[in-house]
């Protein structure tokens, strides 16, 4: 059972935040030809009691390392919360994704029944079979299509194609 928690959390992540840097990239030269302040778009947001794209990404990196560190029992790496800028933030999910690379499936195999404790949920915890598909990856996507969801708002020019990324598609 240890290579489905690995192959649904490691290379999901992983892609998500691949196209989520995409998109950011694509706001840099949006913030350039449209001549907007970055540090408008990274306190842009949805709705006024929503956290702004630049809290959205932190969350969104926090979660696929902590998501990940949590089964396999391991201490993700810290990383303060102080970007200030869309390069700032490519940093912290290269950052993120260079963690990602150093997993491996093995580490993964006793992650099923690994007891995972958050904070906001005292006294209580996850098995880490539940907690993977039930918060975890579900977490994780909420603030990346949050994010995805700003940037659209904001005009820069992203599509589900920017979200989605790259299809393993073959010819017949």
């Amino acid at each position: 059972m240890s290579q489905p928690l690995y192959d649904f959390s490691v290379p999901v992540f992983v892609k998500a935040l691949t196209n989520l840097k995409g998109q950011i990239l694509k706001a840099q030269a949006f913030c350039v030809e449209k001549k907007v302040e970055e540090s408008t778009l990274l306190q842009a947001r949805l709705a006024i009691d929503m956290l702004p794209l630049v809290k959205q990404i932190q969350i969104a990196t926090d979660n696929a390392k902590g998501t990940t560190a949590r089964l396999i029992g391991v201490e993700p790496p810290k990383m303060e919360d102080v970007e200030q800028s869309l390069d700032e933030l490519l940093t912290r999910i290269d950052k993120t994704l260079a963690f990602l690379a150093t997993l491996k499936p093995e580490q993964f195999e006793s992650a099923t029944q690994t007891q995972i404790r958050l904070p906001y949920f005292p006294e209580k915890h996850f098995l880490g079979g539940e907690f993977l598909p039930e918060y975890g990856v579900p977490n994780f996507f909420f603030h990346v299509v949050t994010a995805y969801a700003i940037l659209r708002q904001a005009g820069v020019n992203i599509g589900k194609a920017d979200y989605m990324g790259s299809l393993s598609m073959y010819n017949d």
